[in-house]
């Protein structure tokens, strides 16, 4: 299975080890999934870790950040999206989720993010809160077992 994780998941799986994202962090280093990121993604995730009000609140060591986006880049399966998908209006910046997903042949995009949540679905990719896909998991989990 491939996903594709927002980058506000992924800021949050680092900024605390407890919880739905860092959950499913950890299932991605377990090899139960195969993350697919695009650079577009990489750099909104290095620009949003650097902002001003995450660095006060959360005061992660730049050793730290730096090792975790190496961790991405070089573990995640990187895609370069052939064309432009204009299906979120209010915030094109989410677009580029929709892109990676696509190129990447993702089944899921995990998000917080209420632009990219109110679309679904997007050609046959489930879009959803971090919540809905470890319930997702958890039910595949117990259909490999039968």
């Amino acid at each position: 299975m491939r996903i594709v994780l927002d980058a506000n998941v992924l800021i949050s799986g680092l900024i605390s080890p407890q919880g739905s994202p860092a959950r499913i962090l950890n299932l991605w280093k377990q090899e139960r999934f195969d993350l697919v990121i695009s650079e577009p993604i990489l750099e909104e995730l290095e620009r949003v870790i650097h902002y001003p009000r995450i660095q006060e609140r959360y005061r992660l060591p730049e050793e730290c950040i730096e090792q975790f986006l190496e961790l991405i880049a070089g573990e995640a399966i990187l895609v370069k999206p052939s064309s432009e998908i204009s299906v979120i209006e209010a915030d094109p910046a989410d677009n580029r989720y929709l892109e990676c997903a696509v190129v990447g042949d993702a089944s899921y995009i995990i998000s917080g993010d209420k632009h990219l949540l109110e679309v679904e679905e997007h050609q046959g990719i489930a879009i959803l809160e971090p919540t809905g896909f470890l319930a997702v998991v958890v039910l595949e989990a117990q259909g490999d077992d039968s």
